[in-house]
């Protein structure tokens, strides 16, 4: 039982925790057990955070445009 829930958190899940994982080289297990722990700690308030997290990752096809890259250094 234990086993199906975490991978359905692992595979339905906003994917938050994985794309951290992904971006610091840290297994996102790891990422999920201390984001539970500071949940705790702080009575919940990184849920906010992570939900602003999952919000942007789930819609980051309308925040793409708005990234510009520039060339060079000198490019204002």
């Amino acid at each position: 039982m234990i086993k199906k829930i975490q991978s359905w958190f692992e595979t339905q899940a906003f994917g938050v925790c994985e794309w951290w994982g992904k971006k610091l080289g840290i297994n996102s297990t790891k990422i999920r057990m201390y984001f539970i722990y500071l949940s705790f700690f702080t009575v919940g308030s990184p849920i906010i955070i992570y939900f602003a997290m999952a919000f942007v990752l789930e819609n980051k096809k309308f925040f793409k445009p708005f990234k510009t890259k520039r060339r060079s250094v000198w490019d204002l």
